[in-house]
């Protein structure tokens, strides 16, 4: 059975690549698409996975946004004009959802991002199957349309922290800080105010600060901006503490025992307040907080083994749908 799944983001090429490879241990051929984004590319690179490239992340506009997503369907059509895919894979990829539509490939999907009402809307509705953390609430699907939700006890970031082992090396001192700044050219960012940038600048008093920049990589004074691709996973596995708006840096963070500070900028919080729950160094905290926290957990990192091993793996969830549509073929 031949599996497609369409990276748009470094989140979802390092979750394909998860997927992938698991899946060729099984046996299946799988088919990996990206776009030329900052991060896909090099972490297929990293990995040593040759993607097949169709587009690019274009942010500019409403419009350069529409266009790109026409242009990636019309070549995804072509891609598979002869052979199609019998089962499609995205975590949010609107041109995957709308092609596997189109084609009437069965369409399976990963889901943590309830606030992304637009992505949301052009790719719910269209999918067969949502894997989804029981964290989310099932109405917080169901708004969108969803047909079937499976539900499993953990996150998406488990999949790829679970065995972690960095595979890049850093020479930066200690106290390490990594601060990710918000995805700022989202739709779902539009009219936020970004305060990452800011509040990396007031944490150097406390150690040294890297400012993991999403776009504009230019030298920030008193902050380290690396220039180049950053493993981050890799990175916050040697950091004393980390800040976010609450992405999936932070839960990697607190995944790997590393405390993290979430400046709550979105509507819910479901997932990361789930990870608190579970005892898991993760600290939803207001801007004006954020150096007395800091302050009390910097270097204080936590033991997540345990914790890590009553989460379920969404991998595993994801196999059992797959095998279950490849009975269906069999039948």
């Amino acid at each position: 059975m031949k599996i497609w799944y369409d990276a748009c983001t470094g989140k979802h090429m390092r979750y394909g690549i998860t997927i992938a490879r698991h899946m060729r241990k099984l046996g299946y051929d799988f088919i990996l698409t990206t776009r030329k984004h900052p991060d896909t590319l090099p972490l297929a690179k990293l990995y040593g996975e040759n993607p097949i490239v169709v587009g690019k992340y274009a942010p500019a506009s409403k419009l350069s946004r529409l266009r790109e997503s026409s242009r990636r369907i019309l070549s995804f059509c072509r891609l598979f004009e002869n052979e199609k895919p019998d089962l499609a894979m995205m975590h949010v990829s609107i041109e995957c959802a709308r092609t596997a539509f189109g084609l009437g490939i069965p369409l399976i999907a990963t889901f943590d991002t309830p606030h992304a009402e637009a992505q949301c809307r052009l790719t719910v509705p269209l999918t067969n199957v949502l894997i989804a953390p029981k964290a989310i609430p099932k109405s917080a699907i169901l708004q969108y349309g969803a047909k079937r939700i499976i539900s499993y006890e953990g996150v998406d970031e488990v999949a790829w922290i679970k065995n972690f082992k960095p595979l890049m090396k850093f020479d930066y001192e200690n106290p390490l800080i990594v601060v990710r700044q918000m995805e700022v050219k989202a739709a779902y960012a539009e009219g936020i105010s970004d305060l990452t940038e800011h509040l990396a600048k007031k944490l150097t008093s406390l150690g040294n600060v890297i400012f993991l920049a999403r776009y504009n990589k230019k030298p920030r004074e008193n902050l380290i901006v690396p220039r180049g691709f950053v493993d981050i996973p890799s990175l916050l596995f040697q950091a004393d503490l980390v800040l976010s708006v609450g992405g999936t840096s932070s839960r990697e963070a607190a995944l790997l025992g590393v405390p993290s500070l979430i400046i709550p900028t979105f509507s819910h919080s479901y997932i990361n307040d789930y990870l608190a729950r579970k005892g898991f160094p993760l600290f939803k905290v207001k801007p004006s907080e954020v150096m007395n926290y800091a302050r009390k957990y910097l270097g204080k990192k936590w033991n997540t083994k345990e914790l890590l091993e009553k989460l379920e793996n969404p991998v595993d969830v994801i196999e059992k749908v797959v095998k279950e549509y490849e009975a269906e073929r069999k039948r």
